[in-house]
């Protein structure tokens, strides 16, 4: 059944750090370092105050916050060659590149409008293929009197643009940038960039958990053609380590059982990655190689702390197998994750989908991969990474 139109558009305006580039990982590692100089620790609890602000905004924030003995301009001057050392090193979010191919390929018109200075954009994007000629304008922070939560620039892009306001979609990851988007009269979509906080955006014509889960034929724009048999299709990415014991919870609670990696040392991936669910192959080294469906994300029923990836390998054991190297390759997304009221309906998804990962990884688009070396090699790669998982975390 179709999707009712919630309002035509025909231009979109994108936000860049958080909606686009997860430039907060390499923020948070380059804080670490430099707090550590004066003594302090950086433990991620005011990304929240910090996320859509400008640089001097965010300088100022977090000079406040822990005490430091420097002016929010010193501190910028000081943090700045840090973090521009490390621009290589700022990944797309899942979804980015898909985005702006579609978009550009159905010759729909982009803006990018970010409180980032012109030449940080510009810095930035240069290591991603092509994303400078997707945009018909591209504006920063630094070039309008005021930054968001100031509706100046969106107003600027639209105008740049050649088109009214109201004929704009703006897709942003903060407050500040929902409220400028609201401001000037458009029609926006939130995505979140903190963990937990999308009840905080009301104002928003539609909070979305990550852009995997954007449906653009709401908007009256060309729609998607990339879903196969329930499912969207992703490059593939690597997850591995012995197994351990966990809580026991899936198999007890859920009747479904699991198999447990440490979560040690494995915030950066994490933070690459929507919480949502997703399938895959699972390698065991003296076993085999099974179908597996897994998700990333929080569950509230078991009131998890942190964000945590947990599989299901959709086979009958007869036996544990604690201290096996199990190696995991995703390689599809099927939903983002819903916060289910009874347990009996989590129950009930999980097994849903289940039925769609195994159908789908019958498919040649999915079933090649089962043949990849890393499920069979007990030697660790780059991409390899140990978590913690179960499969109670479908909620959030």
């Amino acid at each position: 059944m179709a999707k009712p139109l919630k309002k035509l558009v025909s231009c979109v305006i994108l936000d860049l750090d958080g909606t686009l580039l997860n430039t907060d990982g390499v923020v948070s590692e380059v804080l670490k370092g430099f707090l550590g100089k004066y003594g302090k620790q950086w433990d991620g609890r005011e990304a929240q105050r910090i996320v859509g602000k400008t640089p001097l905004e965010a300088a100022a924030t977090v000079v406040e916050e822990y005490g430091l003995p420097c002016g929010k301009d010193e501190f910028l001057a000081e943090l700045y060659p840090i973090f521009f050392a490390q621009l290589c090193n700022i990944k797309s979010l899942p979804g980015s590149n898909r985005l702006l191919k579609h978009l550009s390929g159905h010759g729909v018109p982009m803006a990018l409008a970010s409180n980032s200075h012109r030449e940080n954009i510009e810095s930035k994007i240069s290591y991603h293929q092509g994303w400078k000629d997707y945009f018909s304008v591209i504006l920063g922070g630094d070039e309008v009197t005021a930054g968001k939560p100031s509706p100046e620039i969106f107003l600027e892009a639209a105008k740049r643009l050649n088109t009214e306001p109201s004929s704009c979609l703006v897709i942003e990851d903060s407050m500040p940038g929902v409220t400028a988007g609201k401001a000037a009269g458009m029609e926006v979509v939130a995505v979140p960039s903190v963990p937990k906080q999308a009840h905080l955006y009301t104002s928003a014509d539609e909070v979305i958990n990550s852009l995997l889960d954007l449906q653009l034929e709401k908007w009256g724009l060309p729609l998607f053609q990339d879903w196969i048999e329930g499912t969207l299709p992703t490059e593939p990415w690597y997850i591995g380590g012995p197994v351990i014991k966990g809580f026991g919870r899936g198999s007890k609670v859920l009747g479904i059982p699991t198999a447990n990696l440490s979560t040690e040392g494995q915030s950066s991936l994490l933070s690459e990655h929507p919480s949502g669910v997703y399938f895959g192959w699972a390698g065991l080294s003296t076993r085999g190689v099974y179908k597996m469906i897994m998700s990333i994300g929080w569950n509230p029923i078991f009131n998890n702390a942190e964000k945590t990836i947990e599989p299901w390998l959709l086979h009958e054991f007869n036996e544990d197998f604690y201290g096996e190297e199990l190696h995991l390759v995703i390689v599809g997304y099927i939903r983002p994750q819903v916060n289910f009221p009874l347990l009996e309906s989590l129950i009930a998804k999980i097994h849903e989908d289940r039925e769609i990962a195994e159908k789908a990884l019958d498919l040649p688009l999915y079933s090649k991969h089962k043949d990849d070396p890393y499920l069979k090699n007990s030697l660790h790669r780059e991409c390899n990474h140990s978590l913690f998982t179960g499969f109670s975390g479908f909620i959030s």
